[in-house]
């Protein structure tokens, strides 16, 4: 039998251990949202669903705000 790879499966293909910590601290309205927006979609690993959504909404917004040679309006003519 195998020994299993007790690293996430994503930290084991970029090779990169997860050694920093980030910590947030929320109401516990707030808290109960993400409780029940978790469990209405089967969502067990909280960590990495936090990581996933906080770097695609930084990753969107980079894409957004990259620069450009020309501006919107006047790429829009």
């Amino acid at each position: 039998m195998r020994k299993r790879n007790k690293t996430g499966a994503k930290a084991a293909m970029c090779g990169r251990k997860r050694e920093q910590r980030i910590v947030c601290l929320m109401s516990d309205e707030e808290l109960r949202i993400v409780d029940r927006y978790l469990a209405h979609y089967k969502i067990t690993n909280k960590s990495r669903w936090f990581r996933e959504t906080i770097l695609g909404f930084i990753h969107k917004n980079m894409e957004d705000d990259y620069p450009t040679l020309f501006g919107e309006h006047d790429m829009r003519r």
